[in-house]
Formats: structure tokens, sequence, C-alpha cells
């Protein structure tokens, strides 16, 4: 035997390979959390069940559920890349795992990386399973798939960088309650459930401003009446994701 058979090789993992361990771990502990799962996945679900079998808001001709999936495929997206992400992220800066992980091996832009692609991963089974039961509700999607991609990955990019400034600058408390907060605010005034032309005009010129009013609609036009991409909503969604994750950038604290 040689001297040097049992020599260990010091050195960090690839880091290819630790993106992907941290986020194989974030999406874990996602799942675990039963708050987290009633947010992103019991909550989106019920909606689209009662709204879409119980005659409460007037969502215009033809099916409720062909309304309402778009819309709430939209509030799966913004409930885990920005409500559940701001909470996580924020409780993990407070007690110091942020600190400790900026100082191990795993790059601060590759720990944010590997978040990213747990919100990715966590809403691949968010819309597969919503999908399936609108589906099951008589729902009849038209459109382009690669526009609705799209649509999805800019309101994740929008609510990322949302997500991550709130927790990057306040409390922990005050994230849990700011990021609860925007997120009942959006859903009743979002045009997640609630048709947009049911405000007043006036009202209803801010709110298409909203990331959430653009993703919801945006899909809606694809999903619904099988329009080709909508660029405007695109156009919204750009502009918030690009302030959203560069005033994160500047102002995230890790401490």
């Amino acid at each position: 035997m040689s001297a040097g058979t049992y020599t260990p090789k010091p050195g960090a993992a690839p880091v290819g390979r630790m993106i992907a361990a941290q986020a194989a771990l974030e999406t874990r502990m996602l799942l675990r959390n039963g708050e987290q799962l009633l947010l992103t996945v019991v909550i989106p679900s019920l909606l689209l069940v009662l709204f879409s079998t119980v005659d409460i808001v007037d969502t215009g001709d033809g099916a409720a559920v062909d309304f309402l999936a778009p819309g709430v495929l939209a509030l799966a997206v913004m409930s885990t890349a920005f409500t559940g992400q701001a909470i996580a992220t924020g409780f993990e800066r407070r007690y110091g795992v942020l600190k400790r992980l900026g100082a191990s091996p795993l790059p601060r832009w590759a720990l944010m990386a590997a978040k990213t692609l747990s919100v990715l991963v966590t809403e691949v089974l968010q819309i597969t399973l919503l999908t399936v039961i609108a589906l099951a509700l008589g729902w009849s999607p038209r459109g382009n798939p690669l526009s609705v991609l799209l649509l999805l990955l800019l309101g994740t990019a929008a609510f990322s960088g949302l997500g991550l400034l709130m927790a990057g600058t306040l409390k922990a408390e005050a994230t849990l309650a700011a990021a609860n907060l925007v997120f009942l605010l959006l859903l009743v005034g979002g045009g997640v459930v609630v048709p947009l032309d049911r405000f007043p005009d006036a009202a209803r010129a801010v709110l298409e401003l909203l990331p959430i009013s653009a993703l919801s609609d945006g899909l809606r036009e694809v999903l619904r009446h099988g329009a080709p991409m909508p660029w405007d909503a695109a156009a919204v969604l750009t502009g918030w994701a690009a302030a959203g994750l560069a005033a994160a950038a500047r102002c995230f604290r890790w401490e």
C-alpha cells in the first residue's frame, strides 16, 4: 500500500455541484414547512376550486375556470418567488444563516442562484398541480406555451427581486408582516380572482402597472384568448424585474 493512498484532497467542490446541493436543500426545507405549503399550494388550489365552482365573482363570458386559472398561476408564482422567498430569506438573515453561508466556500452569487433554482423547482410543482386541478374543472387552455413560459420566467424574476429586496433591508418580523400584507392586497387588487374592469378607471390604471396584474392579464390573454405574446405585459414585468433585482443587489444586507 502506498503512503499517500488515504491522503485527503482538501478544497471546495465544483460550483455547479454546490449550487445543486444547496438548491436541493432549499427545496426540501420549503416542502417540509407547513406554513409555506399553505401559502404556495393550499391557498391557490382552494381559490381555484372555490371560485370555479361557486358563483361568487362575475368573471365575464365563458367558464369561470378559464378566467381564474391564469390568475391563480400568477398567484402561485408570486407566493413562491416573492412571499415565501422573502419570509424564508429574512429569517435566515436574522438567525445568521446567510452570514455563515456567505463565509463558506459557496459564493454569495451561487447562494442566490441556488435560491432561484429552488424557486423554479417549486413553481414547476405548483403549476403542474394547479394545471391538473384546472383541467379537471373543465379548463381549456389555448395559446403558445413558449409565451406562457416567458411570462412565468419574467414574473419569477420580478417577484424574486422584490422579495430579496424586502428580505435584505427589513427586519425579519417586518418582512413577515409586509410580505403577507402585500400578498393579500395583490390577491384582491391584482386581477387574480376579480377582473380589473370591476375597479374605477383611475384605480385600474394604477393596478395594471403592478407585476401581479401584468402577469395574470398576460397569461389570461394567451391562455384564454389564444393571443400572441402580450409584449405590454412583458415590458411591465421586465421593468419590475430590472428595478427589483438591481435594488436588491445594491441594498441587500447579509447581517
